[in-house]
């Protein structure tokens, strides 16, 4: 079987178009005019079963949307069809979708309606997750003992002059009255703690990405600027720091003393590189090292980058190639170019370990794509993992266990796996479902971290399904089997997604409707009973903020609830907002 080109998608209809997300909150599609066609169903008759592989035994996975079709059966079209690396694109016009908007340059209403994010979003679909029987059962996987990519210790950092931003911070509290926000809370809701506004954005647009919340603060990044809060009454907690170009790239996670990196465009012209990054304190507002991404060989730029911490490690992902930082100095330590002779690392997923995924054979006959697990501290090798040919690797749903989304050439089926702490294959999940799971578009990199809604402890993943109408479930999936443990309906007519799992709970937010607030519930994931407990309600007099932010990320921290804009539209008619907080 052919691969799909190995380079990002050079535009025409089905390419993604968006920037790439973290986390929930890619930008949203407009709501289609009145009298536009609705999305198609998806198609009647289940494809038939593959015949059975050899390898691992596995529970039988009943057929649904999303198998691979036997010989000589056409396959059917589904209302989303597999983009590059198995994302999700949209359907030609015409087939009940309007053309996705293009980013920059998005139109700046978000829509309205009940405030389910699903709505015009990109979402991840699977029938039963048959086809890994094809890439793992059918013994194609390889393990295999790593040895080291050469190590660097040349610098590239260097202090900067101050610990503080020298720039005048930029308005950020524009509407930011607790007491006019809670004037129509009724009893048993729950209490606006504080509000922010977004600073100006260009007509464009301007990404929002990352969100961080310590014992002490709240820290947004918008745009140009970071901006931090007191966690208990929204007051500012240092002075903005402004950036002299658009921040282009974050860490997701902050480190053990909350130190995080922001990365930042170092010009403002089409050619300009995201190559420019900067440590920040969390608690202070004080900036540590700065430095510069230096660009890699032939083709392999920093147009774009991604950055994760895990442990004491920076890791900085170009479009070929990685290196890892020591976090508290900038000191490099270490440089991955390759997975053998013929692999070329074009991702990274770091946080509670560390994953690497390559393309290899680009142009040969073996095509194929890698995944290493790598030691943080030195980028030496501890397994490598090797996917069949015609397989891409799309998404890591998440790193401890190591939960990973595949999909295969054909773009007619997708896979979630399994793998233990030896980068062996564990289970496949056989469960038919439409995966609810919110997914950024990936241009440039695959972004194996930009799906959220998903959450997983030691022996259960948590899959929210995709909305019917505006209720979902949440599907309990175990990972030692891959079949299904239970599932909860939302508790209202509204989408509900997993947040984390928190003492032996599961934390999830309930979207709010045009006339009712939204909710945080926890679900018990051991035992018989597994109905939410409210743990907020929000209140209904504030659910037009709730559900009117452009783009949303979510956090539960120590009783606090955050909403957070991930986009800003640009739009000057009205003041953005960018970060709410609610708490009893």
């Amino acid at each position: 079987m052919s691969q799909p080109p190995n380079q990002p998608p050079q535009g025409g209809f089905g390419a993604p178009q968006d920037p790439r997300q973290g986390g929930f909150g890619a930008p949203q599609t407009p709501p289609p005019p009145q009298g536009a066609p609705q999305t198609p169903p998806p198609p009647q008759g289940p494809p038939q079963m593959p015949p059975p592989p050899q390898g691992p035994p596995v529970g039988t996975p009943q057929p649904g949307y999303g198998y691979p079709q036997q010989p000589g059966q056409p396959a059917q079209p589904g209302p989303y069809q597999s983009g590059p690396y198995g994302y999700p694109q949209q359907p030609a016009p015409g087939y009940g979708y309007p053309p996705q908007p293009q980013y920059p340059g998005a139109p700046g209403t978000p829509p309205g309606g009940s405030g389910n994010p699903f709505k015009g979003k990109p979402a991840l679909i699977i029938g039963a997750a048959v086809a890994a029987l094809l890439v793992i059962g059918g013994g194609v996987y390889a393990v295999t003992a790593g040895g080291d990519d050469k190590k660097d210790d040349k610098p590239v950092a260097q202090e900067s002059d101050g610990p503080k931003s020298s720039e005048s911070p930029s308005e950020s509290s524009g509407g930011d009255d607790p007491e006019n926000l809670n004037s129509g809370r009724q009893a048993g809701e729950s209490k606006v703690l504080w509000y922010k506004s977004a600073p100006d954005a260009p007509k464009s647009g301007a990404d929002a990405a990352g969100l961080w919340v310590t014992d002490k603060t709240a820290v947004k990044a918008a745009y140009k600027q970071l901006f931090a809060y007191n966690v208990a009454d929204g007051a500012d907690a240092w002075d903005p720091i402004s950036f002299p170009e658009k921040i282009c790239a974050v860490t997701p996670q902050k480190s053990a003393d909350d130190k995080i990196v922001v990365a930042y465009m170092n010009g403002s012209s089409q050619r300009a590189k995201c190559n420019q990054m900067q440590q920040v304190d969390l608690n202070t507002g004080e900036k540590g090292w700065k430095g510069d991404v230096a660009d890699g060989a032939l083709f392999d730029s920093t147009l774009d980058v991604e950055l994760a911490i895990t442990g004491n490690t920076l890791t900085v992902a170009r479009s070929q190639s990685g290196t890892g930082y020591d976090i508290a100095t900038g000191k490099k330590l270490w440089d991955k170019k390759r997975f053998g002779d013929k692999c070329f690392p074009d991702s990274f997923a770091g946080g509670d370990r560390l994953i690497a995924v390559a393309s290899c054979d680009a142009s040969g006959s073996n095509e194929h794509d890698e995944m290493q697990e790598l030691d943080p501290a030195t980028g030496k090798v501890k397994w490598t993992f090797a996917y069949k040919s015609g397989w891409k690797i799309a998404r890591v749903f998440s790193l401890d266990p190591l939960i990973v989304y595949s999909s295969d050439k054909d773009k007619k089926t997708g896979n979630i796996a399994t793998f233990d702490s030896s980068g062996k294959f564990r289970s496949q999940v056989g469960v038919k479902l439409e995966i609810g799971a919110e997914c950024g578009w990936a241009i440039l990199q695959r972004d194996l971290t930009g799906c959220s809604g998903v959450v997983a402890d030691e022996d259960t993943l948590f899959m929210p399904t995709k909305a019917i109408g505006s209720a979902n479930e949440i599907v309990a999936i175990g990972l030692g089997d891959g079949k299904e443990k239970w599932r909860v309906k939302s508790p209202a007519d509204e989408t509900m997604l997993p947040i984390k799992v928190e003492d032996g709970k599961l934390i999830a937010y309930v979207q709010p409707s045009y006339d009712a607030g939204g909710q945080v519930v926890s679900i018990p994931v051991t035992g018989s009973s597994h109905e939410p407990t409210k743990l907020l309600q929000n209140p209904a007099s504030v659910a037009s903020i709730e559900n009117g932010f452009f783009s949303k990320a979510y956090a539960w921290e120590d009783g606090r609830f955050y909403l957070s804009s991930t986009r800003l539209s640009g739009n000057d008619d009205a003041k953005e907002k960018m970060l709410l907080a609610y708490g009893k």
